[in-house]
């Protein structure tokens, strides 16, 4: 690396909260990946070694197999010792506080492998880049860390990488924008049978607690046609189950211009026409789902029977607060049509205890919910303020212990119920696709079955990659052992 004489930070454009809840009404930018590589880039990643960490959710792990894509373009191999690493990137979400604590964890961790290796490149890219006040803790407290990019610009990494190599000091650009689409990035999957596809991305929703719309911008929808032309390469390449992720389904093509506007049960049927053997799609969000898309799951075999439907309180005035859009009626109607359609659903959910407005009542009222609808299971968490959004705003009328107690209650509930279903489960015959020897026990094989439920079964050889029919013979509550039937 050449040296910067001042060693000034290299920076193209800081986060900013106000630019980010700009919302745009001009038609959306599609734009192709650039792949050029500078030559200087090229001299420098012969022989490099790349290392990613990833925290949070589809989308965060969708990104790193972009980024992923870009290193393989560089012909870098990837390794999992951050020793061996010319460079360590960190993939970040922001959904919770938690989150966040861990990334600078993490990061001080790393200051040891930079004291010994002064050409290590450590960056941070991803949602907790794009808020301010951890983007300024980092770049007072963590000097070492050259690279800074956020979620809008994955596509200019190689121009970035560059401009770290050239300068030896710290690039930072981090957009604070509605974002674009940008199609034909390199990938390298994670998986070899099943994929996650994104439908979209942002979100306008701006519900009370949530950042996202903060940190990935404005919805915008991918169109159909590269939609569709994704699924169909996965299927050439032997991929059996895809997952269309946005961060609410159900809203996909409401921003799209009238030639290109499709609805998400349009997208869902013609996915299924492609004959892939499975689908899925995460998340929804019920104030925009209809009836239309549960007679596309009833009707397409190769749609799975498994839909996570984010509730997050069982107390209208709660909900009202979190600005959902939705009320608890209509949230039991959505289930009642879902359950009519496809009787044998597996039903999963969210759920914040001690939201700021949050009374004792309000607890009650869903935990009584939880046992009425009795989902299959639930991701329970406790409220974390993320600044910028409204509810950081509000003061909580709960100390945190009677919190902690409501958590508990909540979790043995939602235990309780899982494990009662899970019981029920027992010597049913389901299809399961198995992709992995399990992480706990290397005589056992793990998969999938249509219900998204975690099923073991004794070593076989090829059996992974196959979808096979599987007696359950025991439950775990949270995963089941099962008997591989012969066909």
């Amino acid at each position: 690396m050449s040296k910067n004489k001042k060693n000034k930070p290299i920076i193209i454009e800081e986060p900013n909260f106000n630019k980010a809840k700009f919302r745009s009404t001009s038609n959306l930018d599609f734009i192709d990946a650039d792949l050029s590589v500078p030559n200087n880039l090229k001299q420098w990643a012969n022989n490099k070694k790349y290392l990613i960490k990833t925290f949070g959710c589809q989308g965060n792990v969708r990104d790193t197999e972009y980024l992923k894509g870009y290193f393989n373009i560089l012909n870098m191999s990837e390794t999992d010792d951050f020793s061996n690493a010319d460079i360590i990137l960190f993939n970040t979400c922001a959904i919770r506080e938690n989150a966040e604590n861990k990334l600078f964890a993490e990061l001080g961790n790393l200051r040891k492998y930079y004291e010994k290796n002064k050409n290590l490149i450590i960056g941070v890219c991803g949602c907790v880049m794009q808020e301010e006040n951890p983007y300024s803790l980092l770049r007072q407290s963590f000097p070492f860390v050259k690279l800074v990019f956020g979620t809008f610009n994955i596509n200019h990494i190689f121009n970035l990488l560059s401009k770290v190599i050239e300068s030896n000091t710290r690039v930072v650009e981090v957009f604070s924008k509605q974002g674009e689409i940008i199609e034909n990035m390199p990938t390298v999957r994670n998986d070899k049978y099943k994929a996650f596809v994104n439908i979209m991305y942002g979100c306008d929703k701006f519900c009370s607690y949530c950042i996202v719309p903060f940190t990935r911008g404005q919805q915008r929808s991918r169109k159909l046609t590269d939609i569709l032309k994704e699924v169909n390469q996965l299927i050439e390449n032997g991929y059996k189950e895809v997952t269309l992720v946005g961060q609410n389904v159900n809203s996909y093509g409401l921003d799209l211009t009238q030639s290109d506007k499709t609805s998400f049960y349009e997208l869902l049927e013609k996915v299924a026409q492609t004959k892939i053997e499975r689908i899925r799609f995460t998340t929804s969000h019920p104030f925009d789902f209809n009836e239309k898309v549960f007679e596309i799951m009833a009707k397409y075999k190769n749609i799975m029977p498994a839909l996570h439907l984010p509730l997050q309180s069982g107390s209208d005035s709660v909900l009202k607060a979190m600005n959902r859009k939705y009320d608890v009626e209509r949230y039991k109607q959505l289930v009642a049509l879902l359950r009519k359609h496809i009787p044998d659903v597996c039903l999963t959910t969210d759920i914040i205890v001690g939201f700021p407005t949050e009374t004792l009542e309000d607890f009650n009222k869903t935990i009584e919910l939880c046992k009425e609808i009795r989902f299959d299971a639930a991701y329970t968490f406790i409220f974390s303020p993320r600044e910028g959004t409204v509810a950081a705003k509000m003061t909580n009328i709960t100390p945190k212990d009677e919190i902690s107690r409501r958590f508990l209650i909540l979790k043995d509930t939602i235990d309780k119920i899982t494990e009662e279903k899970g019981h029920e489960y027992v010597n049913k015959t389901v299809n399961v696709l198995f992709d992995s020897i399990s992480k706990k026990n290397e005589n056992m094989i793990s998969g999938y079955d249509e219900h998204n439920k975690l099923i073991h079964v004794k070593y076989q050889d090829n059996l992974i990659g196959t979808i096979r029919k599987v007696k359950i013979k025991e439950s775990h509550t949270f995963s089941f052992i099962g008997e591989v039937l012969d066909e």
